[in-house]
């Protein structure tokens, strides 16, 4: 069983920061890559931002390139998402994903937090 638990959430003001935080319990495959996705109303998921495990290289939507920082704590299973510079337009449920390959694909998602940026 694997849980992904987000954090972090909030309202902020254009300009603002907030890191969002994911803590991962459970068999989690050793190679999991870990990422944040967003979804807001009326649109589909997209992807934010990925790590990998092994040498730790990172991947952006261009759109939030310069402003957002995906790190990871492997000793504690915590993967953080940092937002500076927050605009209207980054306001949506932002999801913790992990995923990896053993014999079949498996993807786990976690529930959601809420990120609201007023103009």
């Amino acid at each position: 069983q694997v849980q992904l638990v987000e954090s972090g959430g909030g309202l902020v003001q254009a300009g603002g920061s907030l890191r969002l935080s994911c803590a991962a319990s459970g068999s989690i495959g050793s190679g999991a890559s870990m990422g944040w996705y967003r979804q807001a109303p009326g649109r589909q998921r997209e992807l934010v931002a990925t790590i990998t495990a092994g040498f730790i290289s990172t991947n952006y939507a261009d759109s939030v390139k310069g402003r957002f920082t995906i790190s990871r704590d492997n000793a504690k299973n915590i993967v953080y998402l940092q937002m500076n510079s927050l605009k209207p337009e980054d306001t949506a449920i932002y999801y913790c994903n992990a995923a990896w390959t053993a014999w079949q694909r498996y993807s786990y998602w976690g529930q959601g937090t809420q990120v609201t940026v007023s103009s």
